[in-house]
């Protein structure tokens, strides 16, 4: 079954995780007419090669327009047209970016399917998505809505008001005009006493009116300073966790919503107290409650609107290198990144443009950091209304960071990847009378100058979020806090179901743990330090746990990521589990697991039986990145061959555990390019081991494995013992655990 089908059958909490990634980049009409070519690209290798992506995107091009002409229905059609040409003129001068984002689309399904797969959730992903969470946003929406209601009843109030002072007035004027002989008349002191019960429910109704307005007020300030912003730290919170690996991140839209209908009501409740001040210009009298009460109430309705407008002012993408989309917040020197900001108040029209600068490492106090670092290009642009969602935003696409060389050079206590900065954004709102300064900030940063630094900053960037909510917490290295395991296994596992597609089960994060900590009975309750996780060696090897970890992951993500994503890789699994889980198994049972020797190796280890029928295991050299690259993982299982005194080469690889056929595991992963015709004789990479009597130990030979024509010529010509000797200085042997 296709990815895009799978996707369609999710829960509609999944699903509108989903709704979230698919946007203008990339409208979802797209993801669904052309689902089966989209998937059987490489838009992994596209997003980092130029030619790649211009070759892939002509193609796209050609495809989408193949389906336009064979769509029937008219509206769809139409429908399609004006998206080829939007993702023509997009994209047209900048594959890479298309590439990068139909991947990182592709690849938050996958991490999205297999947190549906998995049974349970961790704690943080718990509180992320627990049905507390929903009953507090029924309630925002239902407050929301009678501050509203509320609001327009205070219209309505006001223009009673109005209405009623205009009576009066007219015939206070009319009784003016009369003959001064009549006003002792009967009729005069009836239009007298008329208007002074006139004047009475007028001053009832402007000081009713008043009271109303002052405790709209106070709801209002009440749900900014209690729901409102405490859902938006809420929501940032979750950013955070979203860059990490975890939950899509979700509900802008629906703060902005809440943020929107919030500030409309003070606006109308400014309009309000401007009309009111209006009317005691007509009328006013000795104890009149409007120029008494109204000053004040005119400032509150104004701080309200400055607070929550400032407050809207929030970083909707975190900065990241287009080059690295999943790993946010790490920025490295010379290579561009982008980031977004947005308001989440809908305003009336601004009649001028909102201009926004972003700086580095603003009024950072002196000696916080080693390194100082400018913006290379343009640090300025102008917001624009977002068609989508009829907000403010900018996105600033193509930022440069330099470096102060001669500031760089300086020595400080912590290292480069521990050394935290932050991106600021400035603007000046002048709306209705006010200056409003926004200003927030980036997540604090990590900036690298080599790529060998990466792992060392996205272990920083991950610690950070995991255990802070403070953005402006730069020194936090200074005196990291201590991870619990189980919030620490939990982002374990987001690593592999965002960069891989398949998070961790329980049984292999209890052998990471079993890695990190040693064996416990509950790691739960296990703290685990900075150092131990990323500084410290682990015992015996000369790499930290996070380093093994993350060369695993590039080792998935490049070479073994269909394999991987189909659960065939037992992968985290120790020599004594492995021998336990083979032992009552049929000979030839055999499964895969990562290297605990080597950084980014895996390897394969079977069971056979000796001479007394007692269960033998044996292992082959891992197989590292440099290797993979000559055969894929699938080609080497079906093709393995053991060579022992002479005989005809066998393949032990009979079953993957626990009893699933070799073929049926790994059939569909095999390469087809062998049953091409061509006019050549056909040659095939063959990956053997050699044995002959007890098993010998592991070659750390890079070569690649032999081909059956080379094979046959070798064995033709040459002695048994000669042959062995070629063997050995060619290709692994096999070592019995």
């Amino acid at each position: 079954m296709s990815q895009w089908k799978q996707i369609q059958q999710l829960d509609i909490k999944f699903l509108e995780q989903v709704d979230y990634f698919y946007d203008d980049n990339f409208p979802m009409e797209l993801r669904q007419v052309l689902a089966n070519w989209i998937e059987s690209q490489d838009w992994e290798t596209a997003s980092n090669h130029e030619s790649i992506a211009t070759v892939l995107f002509n193609n796209f091009l050609i495809q989408l327009e193949r389906q336009c002409s064979q769509e029937q229905n008219f509206l769809h059609r139409h429908n399609l047209k004006r998206i080829f040409h939007q993702i023509q003129v997009k994209y047209k001068v900048n594959p890479l970016h298309m590439a990068a984002v139909i991947c990182n689309c592709l690849r938050e399904e996958r991490r999205i399917l297999s947190t549906a797969s998995m049974q349970e959730q961790g704690p943080l992903e718990k509180s992320m998505q627990n049905s507390a969470a929903l009953e507090k946003q029924k309630v925002l929406d239902n407050k929301v809505a009678i501050i509203r209601s509320s609001v327009q009843m205070l219209d309505q109030a006001v223009k009673y008001l109005e209405d009623m002072q205009d009576d009066f007035d007219f015939r206070y004027k009319t009784l003016q005009l009369r003959d001064p002989v009549e006003r002792n008349s009967l009729s005069m002191k009836q239009e007298v006493t008329t208007l002074q019960e006139i004047l009475n429910r007028l001053d009832f109704k402007r000081k009713e009116i008043l009271s109303k307005i002052a405790d709209v007020i106070k709801e209002i300030d009440a749900l900014i300073s209690s729901q409102l912003n405490p859902e938006l730290k809420e929501w940032k919170r979750r950013q955070q966790i979203a860059c990490i690996g975890g939950p899509v991140l979700i509900g802008l839209d629906q703060l902005q919503n809440w943020f929107t209908l919030t500030a409309q009501s003070l606006f109308q409740m400014k309009r309000q107290l401007d009309k009111l001040g209006e009317l005691i210009l007509k009328v006013t009298y000795e104890g009149d409650p409007i120029p008494l009460q109204r000053p004040q109430m005119e400032e509150q309705v104004k701080y309200l609107i400055y607070h929550l407008i400032k407050s809207s002012f929030v970083v909707e993408k975190q900065p990241c290198m287009p080059t690295h989309p999943q790993k946010p917040l790490i920025i490295k020197t010379q290579v561009q990144f982008t980031t977004k900001v947005r308001l989440l108040v809908k305003l009336p029209e601004v009649d001028y443009q909102l201009k926004v600068k972003t700086t580095f490492d603003k009024d950072l106090p002196p000696g916080k950091v080693n390194r100082q670092f400018f913006i290379l290009t343009n640090n300025t642009k102008v917001m624009d209304v977002e068609e989508s969602t009829g907000c403010l935003s900018v996105e600033f696409r193509h930022l440069y960071m330099l470096d102060l060389a001669f500031v760089s050079l300086l020595q400080g206590p912590l290292s480069v990847t521990e050394e935290l900065h932050s991106l600021n954004f400035e603007a000046m709102l002048m709306l209705q009378g006010l200056d409003i300064d926004l200003e927030t900030w980036s997540l604090p940063l990590v900036v690298i100058s080599n790529v060998s630094q990466l792992p060392g900053g996205w272990a920083s960037v991950m610690w950070y979020n995991l255990l802070t909510d403070d953005p402006k917490n730069l020194g936090f290295f200074s005196n990291p806090l201590r991870a619990s395991w189980s919030q620490l296994s939990e982002v374990l596992s987001w690593q592999f179901s965002s960069f891989a597609g398949r998070g961790l089960n329980k049984e292999q994060l209890n052998m990471l743990g079993d890695k990190l900590l040693g064996q416990h009975a509950s790691y739960n309750d296990c703290q685990v330090s900075w150092s131990k996780f990323w500084k410290e060696n682990i015992p015996g090897k000369s790499f930290s746990f996070w380093l093994w970890l993350d060369s695993i992951l590039d080792l998935i993500k490049k070479h073994l990521l269909p394999v991987w994503i189909d659960g065939y890789i037992m992968g985290f699994v120790s020599k004594e589990m492995e021998r336990a889980l083979l032992k009552e198994k049929e000979p030839g049972t055999f499964l895969l697991r990562f290297s605990e020797s080597h950084l980014g190796g895996i390897t394969f280890t079977w069971v056979e039986q000796d001479e007394n029928g007692d269960p033998k295991f044996i292992s082959v050299e891992p197989y590292t990145k440099n290797r993979l690259n000559a055969l894929p993982i699938a080609d080497i299982i079906r093709d393995y061959k053991v060579i022992a005194d002479g005989v005809v080469p066998e393949n032990p690889l009979k079953f993957l555990y626990p009893d699933i056929p070799k073929d049926e595991a790994f059939g569909k992963h095999y390469n087809s390019q062998q049953n091409k015709v061509c006019p050549y004789i056909q040659t095939q990479l063959v990956p053997i081991s050699h044995r002959n009597g007890p098993v010998q130990n592991a070659c750390s030979s890079p070569e690649p494995p032999m081909s059956p024509g080379m094979f046959e010529i070798i064995t033709q010509h040459i002695s048994p013992f000669e042959f062995e000797s070629a063997v050995k200085s060619v290709y692994s042997k096999i070592l019995s655990v």
